[in-house]
């Protein structure tokens, strides 16, 4: 199987984190032979046969050493999250990026795939059934958001006949193996304090693990033509679900009762806003039980167009929602995630 890429020589970084280490094993599952750039060595990429290299995504001479001899990278190494220092979020995110694309032309890599975010077009309101003509916020609503949108552009701009690139805009992914959004969903569900805050009707779009890592391989494959380089693509299941609907299908996989208990948007909003300015004033460095940013992800819709991935990459979500969450129960059932 794959015998056609078996020469073909691609970077992950951050190949250890969930999406990462997703991408890898499908990578090399393809015939590719694949290197990880991680902050840590992984016993999963040694299994796999995979060439771990250990580094810092800020280190240009480790990037640098890491691509020699690549043909394509897939960038996913980045500072994740909704609370921290602007600064932080900074040198990973953009800077990192700054330093890949600099590694990248350097040692000749043909191919640079950004794995980016959804979020970057998000300004704390409603957002339904947008596509990529969509502009920046002018006011981004957290760094992460800010640091991811101004990545992005760098590596847009940096599409050119020598290095051609692409960017992925997935939203809330989440399947076995997830160290992000579902275990913060079991956490608060677990603290006995979790809400319904907002509308019933809010729809949001979710991408599952397998249906990102079909388009980021296909992404690979299409940047031969090129009508898809310098081009951003929102990447989801294709289907809005209700968010509510959403959270209470994972808290039933793991044996939890369903948020049921409502209570005022406007408390929530004044409450979040007094733990930011607390945590602000005490330099607490972990983040608020809850926050305005995510107040507004649970209060607003946001889903997206996938229509320019349908038509110029080929993607199609092949595991709808019902069929994630029966592989996220047998995952449970095995010990196998998170």
């Amino acid at each position: 199987m794959g015998t056609e890429n078996a020469k073909i020589k691609v970077l992950v970084t951050g190949g250890g984190g969930f999406v990462g280490m997703a991408l890898v094993r499908r990578l090399v599952q393809s015939g590719y032979q694949v290197s990880s750039f991680s902050r840590n060595i992984y016993k999963e990429h040694k299994q796999m046969g995979v060439k771990s290299i250990q580094g810092d995504i800020t280190d240009a001479d480790a990037l640098e050493m890491a691509c020699e001899g690549v043909e394509a990278v897939f960038h996913v190494a980045a500072k994740v999250g909704i609370w921290g220092n602007k600064n932080d979020f900074y040198k990973v995110n953009v800077a990192g990026t700054e330093k890949v694309i600099r590694a990248c032309r350097k040692k000749n890599v043909k191919k640079l795939i950004f794995t980016s975010s959804a979020s970057v077009v998000f300004d704390g309101s409603d957002l339904l059934d947008v596509d990529e003509a969509l502009a920046y916020p002018q006011k981004p609503v957290s760094f992460y958001t800010s640091t991811k949108a101004e990545a992005e552009q760098l590596v847009l701009a940096a599409n050119s006949e020598v290095l051609r690139t692409i960017s992925l805009r997935p939203h809330l992914i989440w399947g076995p193996g997830d160290t992000q959004l579902i275990p913060k969903i079991i956490r608060r569900v677990k603290s006995g304090r979790f809400r319904k805050i907002g509308r019933e009707d809010v729809l949001i779009d979710t991408v599952y693990i397998d249906n990102l890592i079909d388009a980021q391989l296909l992404a690979l494959e299409k940047m031969e033509l090129e009508e898809v380089n310098g081009k951003a693509f929102f990447i989801t299941n294709g289907k809005p679900i209700f968010v509510w609907s959403f959270i209470n299908s994972i808290t039933e996989v793991f044996g939890l009762f369903p948020v049921e208990k409502r209570v005022p948007k406007v408390l929530v909003w004044l409450l979040a806003w007094m733990l930011e300015q607390i945590h602000r004033l005490f330099h607490i460095e972990k983040e608020p039980y809850i926050t305005r940013f995510v107040l507004q992800q649970l209060c607003t819709n946001h889903w997206f167009d996938i229509s320019r991935a349908k038509r110029l990459l080929g993607y199609s979500p092949k595991v709808g929602f019902k069929e994630g969450i029966r592989n996220l129960k047998d995952s449970l059932n095995k010990n196998e995630v998170l």
